[in-house]
């Protein structure tokens, strides 16, 4: 089941990639839009899905976990690797896009705690600082 994890993670990344070169040929620009924040996106979505489903167990989970430990090295080298000049030269329409994509993420991180706020308001976002700092 770990394997199951990885491949979930890879085939996460491959969507992603596609998709954003896809957008990238709709709007002319010569590079990646959003490849692997798609991705990542892609992946919280089907973790949430097999969660529900009962498909994630823990094994699976540790396929996951272990790729993502090692996944922002990873990003952080294509990041690296990206030819953004190239991009800003391709027109305003590179640098709209990364505005507007900035601003659905950071959109949706608030509605998203907004969502978990919802379903368990009980729960203290602190607890486990708190329990830290008890402890000591």
């Amino acid at each position: 089941m770990v394997i199951f994890g990885t491949a979930l993670l890879a085939a996460c990344y491959l969507a992603g990639i596609a998709i954003g070169e896809g957008i990238a040929v709709l709007i002319g620009v010569k590079a990646n839009v959003g490849g692997v924040g798609i991705a990542m996106m892609l992946l919280i979505a089907a973790i949430h899905k097999m969660q529900k489903l009962g498909f994630y167990v823990p094994e699976t989970a540790r396929g996951v976990t272990f790729w993502a430990s090692m996944y922002i090295p990873v990003v952080v080298a294509m990041a690296s690797t990206q030819n953004v000049i190239v991009a800003v030269r391709s027109g305003p329409l590179a640098i709209l896009a990364a505005v507007l994509t900035f601003s659905v993420c950071f959109f949706f991180v608030g509605v998203i705690n907004r969502i978990i706020e919802r379903s368990n308001p009980d729960a203290d976002p602190l607890a486990a600082t708190h329990d830290t700092v008890k402890g000591q």
